[in-house]
């Protein structure tokens, strides 16, 4: 039985983690990490990677997956040409910690299954740092960007300082901007007066690559 791309990418992040963790994430993870906008999809990948023979659960009992057969593959992929693919520039680093100049040049293309992300991304940027760590995004994550430059309140955005790019929770208040990081040992940052603000695109999803 062949595996989706997502299924394979899938396959490397439960790897991953029982390496990592010990143990199996959970299926509300899964969703977390891929972007999924509930546990049922991940759900479904499991139970395709299960009939592959790749793993093995057991029913009622949390976090008993195990992997049968160890990936061999980077989750980073060419895709076969489908309606699910995406083509997508990877744009240089965004930092997940205080802004840092952003290497704007593609440093390669690579294709992704849009099922991924949950708004359709124009292009992904490499995450440098981990002050977004409690947002389930780390160091060397390459995150999908939905170019825009409006946003909500509580919304991970991708911000543009002073020609320094970063991304963060977006929360604006009495006409005052402020970044917000998803980790206590990071500060929050305030723009300025004067500065060059704006917003570049929102987070919507991410890859991790494997290895």
């Amino acid at each position: 039985m062949s595996l989706t791309d997502t299924q394979r990418a899938i396959h490397a992040f439960l790897a991953e983690r029982i390496e990592a963790d010990g143990y199996a994430p959970s299926q509300a993870e899964i969703a977390h990490a891929f972007g999924f906008s509930g546990v049922r999809a991940a759900q479904y990948h499991l139970e395709a990677l299960e009939a592959a023979g790749v793993i093995e659960r057991s029913p009622g009992r949390a976090r008993s997956l195990r992997l049968l057969q160890w990936p061999d593959w980077p989750r980073q992929l060419d895709l076969p040409a489908n309606d699910d693919a995406l083509q997508l520039p990877v744009l240089g680093q965004v930092a997940a910690g205080v802004p840092i100049g952003a290497d704007i040049g593609s440093e390669q293309v690579v294709l992704m299954d849009r099922t991924l992300f949950s708004l359709t991304p124009d292009y992904l940027l490499r995450v440098k740092g981990d002050s977004m760590r409690d947002e389930g995004i780390f160091d060397g994550d390459l995150i999908g960007v939905h170019r825009t430059n409006e946003a909500r309140s509580g919304q991970v955005v991708i911000a543009r300082i002073d020609d320094e790019i970063t991304v963060k929770l977006f929360k604006p208040t009495r006409g005052k901007v402020r970044l917000l990081p998803r980790n206590p040992d990071h500060d929050p940052i305030e723009v300025q007066p004067g500065q060059d603000f704006a917003i570049e695109g929102l987070y919507c999803g991410l890859v991790r690559p494997h290895g």
